[in-house]
């Protein structure tokens, strides 16, 4: 990257969102911040559930502590649909640091950080998906996978792309925006990629779902429809609330 963008504003860092003493280095003079980090197959995840929590839940409150001290102005975190309803540690831990990041903005006091966060499927292509998979076993003529009816949400590189920097644009503070998306079967997008190879059906791994869902049924009276994507706002807004609401 240092080599294709030649720019006096770009930086380049080696660092660990597990250290805020580095992060805090890296968002000295940031406007804005996309927090895109975390550790994110399945299976590793469950056999490794410190290291999910370590990355994915105190990174992204690293994240958070570090914008606010170096006077960020907007904090985008990039979820996934398994944390709505999630039944998998990766998942889990995603919806913890949701959480983290909407209530980053009741915890700033005077400080103006916005934080907010995007939730979409999985980006095609990218590192550990299926579609590089089936692309390498293309070559040994078998596709594996885990169950006939699994289905995904897929969004091009370019399109998680766009869709985050939209937000980024009109976000307020404490928002969850999900881009409309349609699932697709897996079967299908394995013979769309080898028609003529041999499907063989593995089973379902630990922690994996059939069907993921991008918006909860308890979070769906939040939301508010727009045409390209749904946005969901917070349903508890101060501590005032919170009192009120717990009486």
């Amino acid at each position: 990257m240092a080599k294709e963008f030649k720019d006096d504003r770009v930086r380049y860092f080696i660092g660990d969102v597990r250290d805020r003493d580095r992060l805090a280095r890296a968002f000295e003079g940031v406007d804005v911040v996309v927090h895109a980090a975390a550790l994110k197959q399945v299976p590793a995840m469950e056999y490794n559930p410190t290291e999910a929590i370590k990355t994915n839940v105190l990174g992204t409150q690293n994240v958070i502590e570090a914008a606010l001290d170096k006077g960020v102005k907007k904090v985008l975190m990039v979820s996934t649909d398994k944390a709505v309803n999630p039944v998998n540690l990766y998942g889990a831990t995603k919806l913890c640091a949701e959480r983290l990041m909407v209530a980053a903005n009741d915890y700033g006091g005077l400080r103006r950080t916005h934080f907010s966060v995007v939730r979409y499927g999985n980006v095609m292509g990218s590192r550990g998906s299926v579609i590089p998979l089936f692309k390498e076993q293309k070559k040994s003529g078998v596709l594996t996978v885990t169950d006939m009816r699994m289905t995904r949400f897929l969004i091009t590189l370019e399109g998680a792309v766009d869709f985050v920097w939209s937000c980024l644009e009109r976000m307020e503070g404490g928002e969850v925006f999900v881009p409309k998306m349609r699932t697709k079967n897996i079967v299908d997008l394995a013979n769309e990629i080898c028609p003529e190879c041999q499907i063989i059906f593995t089973g379902i791994r630990c922690g994996e779902k059939l069907h993921e869902v991008l918006i909860s049924k308890d979070e769906s009276r939040h939301a508010r429809e727009e045409e390209d994507r749904y946005v969901i706002h917070r349903s508890i807004k101060n501590e005032k609330e919170f009192e009120y609401s717990s009486q």
